[in-house]
């Protein structure tokens, strides 16, 4: 980005907040693509020119008209917890963080609707505190990252997560009620989507426009109670997850299954799993706890570790001094656990054939061995119950990615590419909603996230 443009935005954005530091663009500039090692040397030195923290729609609405008029690149970012590169500006120029836009817009029974800069568990915390009003709500699922990831990232960037067991994901209809996104033109308009328009946007990264607001449903609030279940084989602990995931009379919120050779990753709760055993991490309604306990010894299963739902709450709304909020071993944090002690290992997204999932399970962990190690997710996808796999992967070369990724493939699996940073190059996760069309609606001159999606406006020259 050439100084005079960049001179000309900063005198356009005066009074909004701004960084250009070398310590704050890096950070602003980067999220978890670390985790592959093929996008960790393309993305590693990508840098942003200039960080903008606005804190309200209208700042918003001025960033995007001054990206537009000088021909600025823009990248909007929330909290920075996507995989795939999703938040890295491959083209330099501005960098949007909308976590200053985290205000609660309305709430009701059943629904609320937040600012797309609002942290994931500061909204459970403020539905927390809206238990005075009538019934008690929470959102229907959220990510591993709920700490730290945005409404708005979780929308334009994830997929599923802890409560897809019972609710689905981000793509199931009605997931999501309302999004309100900001062109980036000279003049800025404003679009609410709703319906079959949201896909639109959804799961695409932020190519397409900046989302400011989201309004999703909420589910009645449970006690949730976790787990740790310890099973005699994985295929044992496979079929388990599937039951419970069956067993609608059963309220669960996380069902995670791990091939007992993870649990030295885990370093928590690695001296609770029994030596050569598989293990599940669940999150249950309190009242249903002992039936929970009941279905896994009908698998074989026994309860390692037991935690009632008031310390789990307390774990992940206020503090903790041995144990974590669980989920936080469950999705990709698994993987970052893993690399923490093993730097060369990363990950793959699987999912496993309907209907076949267990012999699936039992002859990829004989075909692979200690290469690939199976984590397991058991989720719903419009209103079906499936088993996908984020298997942790020791890395040896691009080459042997692609024969693992044969391999799998041939036995049944879907393989959703986790190391390309490209939206349409994204495997079983593709959407084929109209996306490339919408940009060419909302970012008409190519300036969002660009490179990112291949179908899409010309990049900025």
């Amino acid at each position: 980005m050439n100084g005079t443009a960049l001179d000309a935005l900063r005198a356009d954005l005066a009074g909004i907040a701004i960084a250009d530091d070398a310590g704050t663009l890096r950070q602003k500039s980067r999220d978890f693509f670390w985790f592959s090692p093929i996008l960790k040397p393309q993305l590693e030195d990508k840098r942003a020119d200039l960080a903008v923290l606005p804190r309200t729609r209208d700042e918003v609405i001025r960033v995007a008209a001054a990206c537009a008029r000088h021909r600025v690149p823009l990248t909007v970012r929330g909290g920075g917890t996507g995989n795939y590169g999703q938040a890295v500006p491959l083209a330099g120029g501005v960098v949007l963080d909308l976590t200053g836009l985290d205000r609660l817009v309305w709430f009701r029974p059943g629904a609320c609707r937040y600012e797309a800069g609002a942290r994931l568990l500061d909204i459970d915390r403020n539905l927390h505190d809206l238990r005075n009003v009538p019934g008690n709500w929470e959102l229907r699922f959220h990510p591993s990252t709920r700490k730290q990831a945005t409404i708005g990232g979780f929308v334009a960037g994830g997929a599923a997560g802890c409560g897809s067991c019972t609710w689905g994901q981000i793509a199931d209809a009605g997931a999501v009620l309302a999004l309100q996104v900001v062109t980036v033109e000279e003049s800025p308009r404003i679009i609410e989507l709703e319906g079959e328009d949201m896909r639109k946007v959804l799961h695409a990264y932020g190519v397409n426009g900046i989302i400011t607001e989201v309004a999703v449903p909420l589910a009645p609030w449970q006690p949730w109670a976790e787990r740790v279940i310890a099973f005699p084989t994985l295929a044992d602990a496979t079929r388990f997850g599937i039951a419970l995931a069956t067993a609608e009379s059963i309220a669960k919120k996380e069902i995670a299954i791990f091939d007992g050779r993870i649990a030295p990753f885990l370093k928590r709760l690695a001296p609770l799993i029994p030596d050569g055993q598989a293990f599940a991490i669940i999150m249950v309604a309190e009242p249903q706890a002992a039936t929970l306990a009941a279905l896994a010894a009908d698998h074989g299963g026994s309860v390692v570790y037991a935690r009632g739902w008031e310390e789990a709450e307390t774990a992940a709304f206020r503090t903790y001094r041995d144990m974590p909020p669980l989920y936080e071993y469950t999705w990709n944090h698994t993987t970052l656990h893993a690399l923490r002690t093993e730097p060369d290992i990363t990950y793959l997204q699987v999912r496993t054939p309907a209907g076949n999932e267990v012999a699936f399970v039992e002859s990829v962990a004989e075909r692979f061995g200690d290469e690939l190690l199976l984590h397991l997710e058991v989720q719903r996808r419009f209103g079906r119950v499936f088993v996908s796999a984020l298997p942790l992967l020791r890395w040896h070369s691009a080459e042997r990615l692609a024969a693992v990724v044969a391999v799998l493939e041939a036995a049944g699996g879907a393989v959703s590419n986790p190391h390309s940073y490209r939206l349409d190059d994204a495997g079983w996760k593709r959407t084929d909603a109209p996306q490339a069309a919408f940009k060419a609606e909302a970012d008409p001159l190519g300036l969002m996230n660009p490179g990112k999606l291949m179908q899409s406006a010309p990049e900025p020259g």
